[in-house]
Order: structure tokens, then C-alpha cells, then sequence
């Protein structure tokens, strides 16, 4: 378990020698002095990412939750950099419409926030909810936004 300082605030990620599986907002306590090195390697991709090098991520990551969730988390993890869709979108994507509200609830249990770009997902008559809060999802969006527009005017 490590620890990222962040625009954000600060970003605890856990992981084992093989992959990611956590990312919290905050600081926690038990961080170790020497990162495991997919933490290492996510340090440097999310320093990246907040930099605006970086719209994609390779590190390993295992997410954990339901056959659900995961359906949900794949279908984030299709959202371009940039882009956002809604929590109906996703419903459809997956093959369940009518599960607009399930897949609220997935975004917000979402165990890699950034990682898995719950933050692109937004409700119909606004930005919607975000584990992390609506201040850094609107952070979020918006460093997209500009990179995005600087990508595609070179």
C-alpha cells in the first residue's frame, strides 16, 4: 500500500506483486515504505494521467465485485478519454437497460476509481454521484475536457 500525492488530494493504492486492486481517496496509515511494483508502476501512470500525458492505462489491475459489477466495470473502461456517458448508456451497453439505478450503485462500489473511469459516468439531468465526490469528478471531467481539446489540436 502506497501512497500518491495527487491534484486530487492524495490517493492510497493497494496492490498485490501482480496487480492493483484497490485505489482510496485519502491517506492511509498502514503504507509501506516501498511499493510493490504494479504500485510503482501506477504511481507513474497516474502521474502521467494528471500531467495529461497519459489517456490510457496498462497497469495490471484486478477488480473485485459481483458478475454485474464487473459488466459495469468493463463498459467504463470502454468510455474514451474525454467522453462521458450515462448511467442509461451503460445500462444498455451491458444488455440491461432497466438497470439505470444497479449500475449507480456499481460506479459508487467501484474499487479503482481513475483506473476504471466511473467518473466519465454521468446522470441524464446532470454529473451525478461520485465516491471520491462531486468536486473531484468535476475536476476529473474537466482536466479530460482540456486534454482532450490539446490531443486533438496537434
Amino acid at each position: 500500500m502506497t501512497v500518491l500525492p495527487s491534484p486530487i488530494g492524495p490517493l492510497t493504492i493497494t496492490g498485490t506483486d501482480q496487480s492493483i486492486n484497490r485505489i482510496d481517496f485519502g491517506s492511509k496509515k498502514n503504507t509501506t515504505s516501498k511499493p510493490k511494483p504494479p504500485e510503482s508502476r501506477c504511481i507513474q501512470e497516474l502521474t502521467e494521467y494528471f500531467k495529461g500525458e497519459r489517456i490510457k492505462f496498462s497497469v495490471p489491475m484486478e477488480a473485485t465485485g459481483t458478475a454485474f459489477r464487473l459488466q459495469v466495470y468493463k463498459a467504463m473502461q470502454a468510455i474514451p478519454f474525454g467522453e462521458t456517458r450515462t448511467y442509461g448508456d451503460i445500462a444498455k451497453a451491458i444488455g440491461n437497460p432497466k438497470a439505470i439505478r444497479a449500475v449507480g450503485g456499481a460506479c459508487g462500489a467501484n474499487p479503482l476509481p481513475i483506473l476504471i473511469p466511473c467518473h466519465r459516468v454521468v446522470g441524464s439531468n446532470g454529473i451525478g454521484g461520485y465516491n471520491g465526490g462531486i468536486r473531484r469528478k468535476m475536476w476529473l471531467l474537466e482536466h479530460e475536457k482540456i486534454h482532450r481539446k490539446r490531443r486533438l489540436l496537434r
